[in-house]
C-alpha cells in the first residue's frame, strides 16, 4: 500500500500535466473550430444551398423525364346492321334538313370514300364535298368522318 500511495505523490505533478495540456488542447481545438465556422460561414452556407439545390435539381429531372403514359380503354357498341331492306328514317333527315346531295356524300364516306373519290363519283367538285361534309358535321353536331358516319348509323340514316 505503502507504493501506491508513493506512485501518485511522484508523478503527481506530471499526471496534472498531462491532464492540464490535454484539457487546454481540447479548448484550443474547439476554439479554432468555433473560428472556423465563424471566418467561413458564408462558403459554409453556399455550399449548403449548392447541396439542396443539386439534390432538387436531380429529383426535378428524375420527375420530368419520366413519361407519362397512360393507357385508356374504350368500349364502345358498334351496331352493325346486315338488314337488306333498309330503310332511313325519313322524318329525321327532313328534321335535320340533310339533302338529297348531302345524303349521297354521306353514304359514299360510310363506304370508305375519299373527299377525292365522293368528288368524281358524284361529278362535282371537290370543294362541293367539302362544304356538304362540313354542312353534314353541323347538322349532326359532330367533328369527324368517323363521328358523322357513327351517329347517323345510330340515328338510322345510313345503314
Amino acid at each position: 500500500m505503502a507504493e501506491q500511495h508513493g506512485f501518485w505523490h511522484k508523478y503527481r505533478s506530471t499526471i496534472v500535466y498531462g491532464i492540464s495540456l490535454a484539457l487546454l488542447m481540447f479548448l484550443l481545438k474547439w476554439l479554432e473550430l468555433r473560428f472556423i465556422i465563424y471566418d467561413h460561414s458564408f462558403e459554409i452556407y453556399v455550399g449548403f444551398i449548392a447541396f439542396i439545390f443539386t439534390g432538387l435539381g436531380i429529383w426535378l429531372a428524375l420527375k420530368l423525364s419520366k413519361p407519362k403514359v397512360e393507357t385508356i380503354i374504350i368500349e364502345k357498341q358498334v351496331i352493325i346492321n346486315a338488314d337488306v331492306d333498309f330503310t332511313p328514317n325519313a322524318a329525321l333527315i327532313s328534321q335535320l334538313d340533310i339533302s338529297s346531295r348531302e345524303m349521297d356524300v354521306l353514304n359514299l364516306m360510310a363506304k370508305g370514300h375519299s373527299n377525292a373519290e365522293i368528288a368524281r363519283e358524284l361529278f362535282i367538285s371537290l370543294s362541293t364535298v367539302k362544304t356538304h361534309t362540313g354542312n353534314l358535321f353541323v347538322k349532326l353536331d359532330v367533328k369527324r368522318r368517323t363521328q358523322a358516319i357513327e351517329k347517323a348509323k345510330r340515328l338510322q340514316i345510313i345503314p
